[in-house]
C-alpha cells in the first residue's frame, strides 16, 4: 500500500514538474516574441494618447483662371486685330491741310443746264478727286498714284473722247489759242469784266511771268467748274502741288478756289504764277 502511494506521489510530482517546465518555456517564448514585436513593430497609439493639434482658420484659395477660360477674354497686342490698334486712315493730308473734300455735281450752281459734253468732263474730274491722288510730276495716269496739272487735263479730255489733246501745259495753251477760243485776262482782279465769258468746262492757264508776250511760260492749267452753291465762289479742278479751297491749303488732284489775283509765297513774299486767260475746249463748239 505504501508502495502504491509512493508511486502515485512520484508520478504526481513528475507531472507537476513537467507542467511547470512547459509553462516556464511558454512564458519565455512569449517574452522573447514580445521583445521582437517591440523592436520591429511600432504600436499604434490609441485615441487617448494622441495629442490634439491646433486647428488653423481655413484659407480661401482663389484658383487662377487663364484668359481663355474667363468670360471676357483679353488678348495681347500681338493677338489684337490691327483694326483695333490702328485708327482708320484719314483723307486729311498732314502737310497741306485738307487733302480731299469731294463735291458732287449737284453742289455746283446751275449744273443741270450744262451741256452733256461738259457734264461728262466734270463728272470724270470729280470722280478722280475721290481717289486721293497726289501731285506727281510727269504722270498722266491715276494708276501711278497721282498726276501733274497737264497730265490731269490730258487724261480727262482723252477719256471723254476729245482728240489730239497735247500732253504739255504750254502745248495745251497753244492748242486752245489756235482753235480761236482763247480769252486773255489782263486785269488781276476777281471782279474783272474779262471773266464775263468764262464758261464751265473752260481750260484755265497760268504763267510764271507776266507780260505782253504771245508765248508765255505756262506753268499751271485747270478746268473751270462754275460757282459753288451756298458760297457763290468760283471753283476749279485739277492737279496742283499747293493751292487753297475755302482758305485751307491742299494738294494733289482736288477742287480749288479760282481766283485771278496773284498769290504770294509766305516764305519769300514773292508773287506766284499769274493768270493769263481761259478758253473753250477745242471741239466743244462755240460759246
Amino acid at each position: 500500500m505504501k508502495r502504491k502511494l509512493r508511486f502515485v506521489f512520484a508520478i504526481a510530482v513528475t507531472v507537476a514538474i513537467s507542467a511547470g517546465v512547459v509553462r516556464g518555456t511558454e512564458e519565455r517564448q512569449e517574452t522573447f516574441g514580445d521583445k521582437l514585436k517591440k523592436l520591429f513593430v511600432r504600436p499604434t497609439p490609441t485615441s487617448k494618447h494622441r495629442k490634439k493639434r491646433k486647428t488653423s482658420p481655413a484659407r480661401t484659395v482663389t484658383p487662377s483662371v487663364s484668359p481663355s477660360a474667363s468670360k471676357t477674354p483679353t488678348s495681347s497686342p500681338a493677338e489684337t486685330p490691327p483694326s483695333a490698334l490702328t485708327p482708320p486712315a484719314s483723307p486729311v493730308a498732314k502737310k497741306t491741310g485738307i487733302r480731299n473734300a469731294p463735291i458732287s455735281m449737284a453742289e455746283i450752281a446751275d449744273s443741270q443746264s450744262y451741256s452733256p459734253e461738259v457734264r461728262k468732263v466734270i463728272d470724270l474730274s470729280l470722280n478722280l478727286t475721290t481717289q486721293n491722288l497726289r501731285y506727281k510730276y510727269a504722270s498722266a495716269d491715276p494708276a501711278n498714284g497721282g498726276m501733274d496739272c497737264s497730265g490731269f487735263i490730258y487724261y480727262v479730255l482723252s477719256k471723254c473722247g476729245v482728240k489730239d489733246v497735247p500732253r504739255d501745259a504750254r502745248q495745251q495753251y497753244i492748242w486752245v489759242r489756235k482753235a480761236g477760243n482763247f480769252q486773255a485776262v489782263l486785269a488781276q482782279r476777281d471782279d474783272t469784266f474779262e471773266l464775263d465769258a468764262l464758261t464751265p468746262g473752260d481750260l484755265l492757264f497760268w504763267a510764271s511771268t507776266y507780260g505782253v508776250s504771245r508765248d508765255p511760260d505756262i506753268t499751271q492749267t485747270m478746268i473751270y467748274l462754275g460757282r459753288q452753291m451756298g458760297t457763290n465762289q468760283r471753283i476749279m479742278i485739277g492737279a496742283s502741288e499747293r493751292l487753297a479751297y475755302k482758305g485751307q491749303s491742299r494738294s494733289g488732284v482736288n477742287i480749288f478756289d479760282f481766283k485771278v489775283g496773284r498769290a504770294r509765297s509766305k516764305s519769300n513774299n514773292e508773287a506766284g504764277p499769274v493768270f493769263v486767260g481761259y478758253g473753250r475746249i477745242p471741239g466743244f463748239g462755240t460759246r
